[in-house]
Parts: C-alpha cells; sequence; structure tokens
C-alpha cells in the first residue's frame, strides 16, 4: 500500500530560494473530508490529480493519488469542493541527500511559507536546513484545511518564539514538542 511519511516545518528566512531548482503553482481543496478519509482535487497547469489520504498515524498515512484531465479538475474546485480554493507555488529544493518542498501560499493564505519532506520510513534521520524552523506537522493549523479555513495565522506567532528551530538542539527524527500552554 503506498503510504506518505512527510514532515512538515515553518520556514524562517529565504534563503532556500538560492538552491530552489524548479516550481509549480497549484490549486487544491477538497471533495470530502472526514475522520477516516480526505479526497483532495489539484490542479497545476493542464494536469489534475484526485488524492485519498487516510487518517494520520504519527507522521504517516495511507496516500493514493491519480491523475485525472485538467479541466475536470478545474471543474470540480469551482462546483463541487469546499471554499476557500488553497493556492500555493511549490519550489523542489535539494538539502543534504532529500528533496524539500517549499510552498509559498498565495491568495488567503498569503504570508505563509512552510517545507516539507517525504521520508522512506518514519524513524529516518535527516538534516534540518537552515532555513527551517518550528517543525508543524502534527498541528492541525498547518494542514490543508486548518490554512484554508485562516488557523495557521493564529498558531504561526507562538511556534516563531519559542525556539523550536534548528538551533534548538531538538534531533530531525524526534517528535515535535507539545504546543506551549497559554
Amino acid at each position: 500500500m503506498p503510504i506518505e511519511i512527510e514532515r512538515r516545518f515553518l520556514v524562517c528566512s529565504d534563503e532556500w530560494r538560492a538552491a530552489a531548482t524548479s516550481c509549480r503553482r497549484y490549486r487544491q481543496s477538497y471533495l470530502s473530508q472526514t475522520p477516516a478519509s480526505s479526497i483532495r482535487v489539484r490542479r497545476s497547469d493542464d494536469d489534475g490529480t484526485i488524492t485519498v489520504k487516510g487518517p494520520r498515524r504519527g507522521f504517516a498515512r495511507d496516500e493514493f493519488e491519480y491523475s485525472i484531465p485538467g479541466l475536470h479538475a478545474e471543474h470540480m474546485l469551482r462546483h463541487m469542493c469546499v471554499t476557500p480554493i488553497v493556492e500555493k507555488v511549490r519550489h523542489w529544493v535539494e538539502w543534504a541527500g532529500l528533496t524539500w518542498e517549499v510552498d509559498v501560499y498565495c491568495g488567503e493564505a498569503a504570508g505563509l511559507v512552510l517545507a516539507e519532506v517525504e521520508l522512506d520510513h518514519v524513524d529516518q534521520p535527516f538534516a534540518l536546513p537552515p532555513w527551517v524552523g518550528a517543525e508543524v506537522t502534527l498541528e492541525p493549523s498547518f494542514r490543508s484545511r486548518g490554512i484554508a479555513r485562516g488557523l495557521w495565522r493564529d498558531a504561526v506567532a507562538p511556534l516563531m518564539t519559542t525556539g523550536l528551530g534548528p538551533a534548538s538542539g531538538r534531533p530531525a527524527s524526534a517528535p515535535p514538542p507539545s504546543p506551549p500552554v497559554a
């Protein structure tokens, strides 16, 4: 079964831009979201995909992705998906033997920049680039639904001031600490 193992971090500087090898603009939203699964539609240029994801189990979850015609994706985004539509430009950056995806959000989520790295197994060690800050993998505010609803805006300020970036000494393979309690 296809499994996505992903870690997600806030981006704290523009240093990654010099190493970006390519980029692509995406528009995406959901046909369905339940505790058991989500069905995402994504459009880029003339391409479209439908992605079915299972519930998150730590850093991993089942993921099935299928190509569809771009016009079909566009129709679903305009007439069948939850709004607002999430818009972003994804940049690919090579760092320490892995490909990082840096998403610069536009539209309703303008101002948010996240970096993701996909891993082969949940305990795979990896080096954190100097341009990433706090890990937000398990934070609901930084999942697509939270981003679309603007929840990331209230969540980002406390994370930027907690010192949970690469200089904190926290190894990349460790789970993120619990958010601070107010």
